[in-house]
């Protein structure tokens, strides 16, 4: 007789902002949420039995009302609240797994002025997945689609060549990727002091970024683990950084049939190229923790 294996239900990408009045100054939240339950569910794919399944309907109300009653202080705050409610409000659910991406919004014109208008802000997402057991935690944090370039100080050279290689040594390249991260705090158990989201956020984005603009890049391994690195050296809270980097390919233009020198040191044209593109993943670890977050980062 099969026998059933891993599985889970729950309702995803319900879309929840929540506007907070402090007088007349206002503040978005913008959250897209999945929510997604485990535990005794045998008998509902055995039998068709609903007597343990909490409807995904009922998860979809429980986001919405949770927003109004708690607030969203953070993406992380918020789906902690969410996975302590659903693991031990339902007897039958052991696990919940709550994965959010946020949205983020600026203020148009400054304070006393436009107060409640906002702009939506494009640089990238941010991204959460909780997971709770009824005893512990794992608050995996990141973000996507934040797209970074250095116009020089980038070489590539030194490489293995075979029949099939044609790429030419480069001295002076444009360095672009599109960074996606994900980052698993060493925060447990609720007997620990909760890291402050939202500055733990900033922070890292910031290490990130200025690791990037700082490093002399020979390749862009050297970059991502100059990226990791910075991140594990300066925030305590952090155990594990993932990182995927796909390389935005920037190739000079041959402009010679038209009688024009293509330089770097002229400040030159290049064609921005979307695919193939080269993809360079690392996760970078504190000395002496296990790599937790997937290899796969498509899923998470």
């Amino acid at each position: 007789m099969p026998i059933l294996g891993q599985n889970q239900y729950g309702k995803a990408e319900n879309r929840v902002v929540k506007i907070t009045r402090d007088g007349a100054t206002h503040h978005i939240k913008d959250l897209n949420v999945s929510v997604s339950l485990s535990g005794d569910m045998d008998d509902v794919h055995y039998s068709g039995s609903n007597a343990n399944v909490l409807p995904t309907d009922t998860t979809k109300n429980t986001v919405y009302a949770f927003a109004k009653e708690h607030g969203i202080e953070s993406a992380e705050q918020f789906g902690i609240h969410l996975a302590r409610h659903f693991v031990t409000s339902q007897e039958p659910i052991r696990t919940a797994r709550i994965r959010i991406e946020e949205y983020a919004w600026e203020r148009i014109g400054t304070v006393g002025e436009d107060e409640h208008s906002f702009v939506r802000q494009g640089q990238e997402t941010r991204l959460t997945q909780i997971t709770y057991d009824g005893s512990s935690w794992e608050v995996v944090s990141g973000l996507k689609d934040l797209t970074v370039m250095n116009s020089t100080n980038s070489e590539f050279w030194g490489y293995v060549k075979d029949k099939y290689t044609t790429l030419p040594e480069a001295y002076d390249r444009i360095l672009a990727t599109e960074v996606s991260s994900r980052w698993r705090f060493n925060w447990s158990d609720d007997e620990q002091e909760m890291p402050d989201w939202e500055t733990s956020y900033e922070q890292v984005k910031k290490h990130m970024l200025e690791a990037f603009a700082e490093t002399y890049s020979l390749s862009l391994q050297q970059t991502l683990y100059q990226m990791g690195s910075r991140i594990i050296d300066h925030r305590a809270e952090i155990d594990e950084v993932r990182f995927s980097l796909p390389n935005k390919h920037h190739f000079l233009v041959d402009l010679e049939p038209f009688g024009l020198k293509n330089a770097t040191e002229d400040g030159a044209v290049y064609f921005a190229a979307d695919r193939p593109y080269g993809l360079i993943e690392a996760t970078v670890l504190r000395d002496g923790c296990e790599p937790r977050i997937p290899v796969d980062l498509t899923n998470l």
